[in-house]
């Protein structure tokens, strides 16, 4: 009886090997994660320039101020839009160094002096208050400015019978932004002047008289190059001796430092001096 052969089955094919696809799955998440990166790295770079229309209104002066420590120079075009802050007249008004160049016809004259009532600030005001006629008909107007109060300011304002209105700046923040502020504290003699334009004309500390004859050659200026016609009028010309120069300084030191309760046992030797 022949004998029958069982074919054997064949066996199951093995199953494909996991790796290829694992593989296939690990560079995905290479390149995602580098995606990730890229995204990462690209963030920071974006966020300043968001700011940069900001930067652009300073750079093009729609919100920029003068610097704090700025000092003005004769020929600079400054802006009067906050320059100094707000002051007050001797007579309890307030307004602002912008104000009182609208209301002028030409421009400012400011005067710094140390404390009201003493003999150096004496001379200065009543140069200023005899020469007030040929300094003023070209336009230009005058104040005096210190940190003194307003009453201090009045007695003195109605005792030298001053036609000019006295300024208080009790913060000397106008008297700091037109550079004659001492440090740390205190008020340097000075002059400072500046038109309609808001160009600045003078800018300068001087003696009593020295800050007069410093308006007297910008109104001489003004009148040669014909921008304004001025009253002749006759007056005594005001020399300061270089030698008292030295003198002076010294004695605005001691003017400001001394109290108020010595101003006018020193304003009466002031007079006798001017006498």
């Amino acid at each position: 009886m022949p004998v029958e052969l069982r074919k054997r089955k064949a066996p199951p094919p093995p199953p494909e090997p996991p790796a290829k696809k694992q593989a296939k799955v690990s560079k995905v998440a290479k390149a995602k994660e580098a995606v990730a990166k890229v995204k990462e790295t690209v963030k920071p770079r974006g966020r300043p320039a968001k700011a940069a229309p900001a930067a652009a209104a300073v750079a093009n002066g729609a919100s920029a101020k003068p610097a704090a420590n700025g000092k003005p120079e004769v020929g600079d075009l400054i802006s009067l839009d906050g320059f100094g802050g707000e002051i007050e007249t001797n007579d309890g008004i307030k307004t602002t160094l912008k104000a009182l160049v609208e209301e002028s016809r030409a421009g400012v004259v400011l005067f710094t002096y140390p404390k009201a009532s003493t003999p150096g600030c004496t001379r200065q005001a009543c140069a200023f208050r005899d020469s007030y006629t040929p300094l003023t008909a070209g336009g230009l107007a005058i104040y005096g400015l210190s940190t003194d109060s307003p009453k201090a300011n009045t007695t003195f304002r109605d005792k030298q019978k001053l036609p000019y209105p006295l300024l208080c700046d009790p913060s000397a923040a106008l008297i700091g932004a037109i550079g004659l502020k001492k440090a740390p504290k205190g008020t340097t003699r000075g002059v400072f002047v500046v038109d309609k334009a808001g160009k600045v004309l003078a800018a300068e500390a001087g003696g009593p008289e020295g800050t007069v004859s410093v308006v007297k050659k910008i109104v001489s200026e003004l009148e040669e190059a014909g921008e304004e016609p001025l009253e002749k009028v006759e007056e005594k010309p005001a020399a300061e001796k270089p030698a008292e120069k030295a003198e002076e300084d010294e004695a605005d030191v001691a003017e400001e430092d001394a109290p108020n309760g010595d101003a006018k046992a020193e304003e009466k030797d002031g007079e006798k001096k001017d006498e």
